[in-house]
């Protein structure tokens, strides 16, 4: 038989082959497409686990895998790249942190006004007080129908009092001065003066005034007693001016400086403001109360302010440049206060501050910060719990950054 023998004669037999010999090409290239040449893979780089822990007691870790002590199954918590006790701070993706709500703040300098509130009472000034004597022995011959608690202006007379011992010295004195003996006349009114006499007036009478205005404390004088020398007959204290003390808490005494400004309301005249100043920081504080006594002085136009009154007190500070953060950005672990720093690519770092004086939704900043920083003013806390299972090392005070079991110390 010859090859052209094999070729097919008819134009049917000749379509059938070509049907075949097409359906194995097409099968050949597909099997090209399915089962391509293999590709060497590279080896994905491993993390490094940190440890192992029970997603339900996430404080607890593991050296490996195995059981928690509630029977769990442990699972590896892996170090990303800056994190896991390096210096780079926990990294967020920037979705997770619109979801934690995190809002940042800018540290910067500012004036700290602060809102210092306290309670105080009015008082006497114990600085404008008159004690009324009698400069020699006497005897009240009348008395002007005055009472503790009357309030007085100055000059106000209080008694008059018979001197037998001025009587003498007065009628030597008005002779000597007939005589126009200026040496004389002078010797004759200084025994006088010494007596405790003047010159005018005769017969030893005198009237007792008080020298200053305000309210009669003590009166201890009555019509028909015998007065000795530097006896007492009155007290009296001044309303020119009146004193506010103010019960300040000792952990806030910092705050507050003599001569700072002070801005009272009373409840008796409400709506109304008096301005003063701190005049005294009284040294001794109170065991009860644990409080400060502050004395601020008070100008009294028109003697409205009585002693006792209910007062509320605002210090309005001495109103010093400081570096200032949201309050609300201060974790405060009762150790230490820590304020998240925020980095580059979502980075955030737990730093540890000195914080100083609070005002107004603003704390001061004394050391661990500088201004211009970005920081975690909400949203911190879940950052920092994340920080410290990733065991992100905590910045110190002026020192290298403490391990998570350091911190806990």
């Amino acid at each position: 038989m010859t090859p052209q023998d094999l070729v097919p004669r008819t134009p049917l037999a000749r379509l059938a082959i070509a049907a075949i010999v097409m359906s194995g090409l097409v099968g050949f290239g597909i099997a090209r497409v399915t089962n391509p040449t293999p590709v060497p893979l590279v080896a994905a780089p491993q993390k490094k686990v940190l440890y192992w822990y029970d997603p339900m007691i996430p404080a607890e870790h593991h050296d490996g895998p195995g059981l928690s002590s509630m029977g769990m199954k442990t699972i590896p918590r892996y170090a990303d790249v800056g994190e896991a006790g390096e210096s780079g701070g926990v990294r967020i993706d920037a979705s997770a942190t619109q979801n934690l709500g995190v809002r940042l703040a800018t540290v910067e300098r500012g004036v700290l006004q602060s809102d210092l509130t306290v309670t105080g009472a009015i008082d006497f000034n114990q600085r404008n007080v008159a004690i009324v004597q009698a400069r020699a022995a006497g005897f009240v011959q009348r008395v002007y129908q005055r009472a503790s608690g009357d309030i007085i202006g100055a000059g106000a007379p209080l008694a008059d009092v018979l001197v037998p011992e001025w009587a003498g010295a007065q009628i030597e004195a008005r002779a000597v001065q007939r005589t126009g003996d200026r040496a004389l006349i002078a010797a004759a009114r200084q025994r006088l003066h010494l007596l405790g006499g003047s010159g005018s007036g005769g017969g030893g009478m005198t009237t007792i005034r008080s020298p200053i205005g305000g309210v009669i404390q003590t009166l201890d004088v009555r019509q028909g007693m015998t007065l000795n020398a530097g006896q007492t007959l009155a007290q009296v204290s001044g309303l020119g001016s009146v004193w506010l003390n103010a019960a300040l808490p000792e952990a806030q005494a910092g705050q507050v400086r003599v001569g700072a400004a002070v801005r009272a309301e009373l409840a008796a005249f409400p709506g109304q403001s008096y301005f003063g100043k701190v005049i005294a920081i009284l040294p001794t504080a109170q065991a009860d109360s644990r409080t400060l006594t502050v004395r601020i002085e008070l100008p009294n136009r028109g003697g409205l302010l009585r002693p006792g009154m209910f007062a509320t007190v605002h210090f309005t500070g001495n109103g010093a440049v400081a570096l200032l953060v949201p309050s609300e950005a201060v974790i405060r672990t009762g150790k230490r206060d820590v304020v998240m720093v925020a980095g580059a690519g979502g980075r955030y770092q737990p730093v540890e501050v000195k914080v100083g004086r609070e005002g107004n939704g603003k704390t001061e900043i004394l050391a661990g910060l500088g201004d211009g920083q970005k920081i975690v003013a909400s949203g911190q806390f879940l950052l920092d719990s994340e920080a410290s299972l990733s065991g992100t090392k905590v910045t110190p005070l002026g020192g290298e950054p403490m391990t998570p079991t350091e911190q806990r110390r």
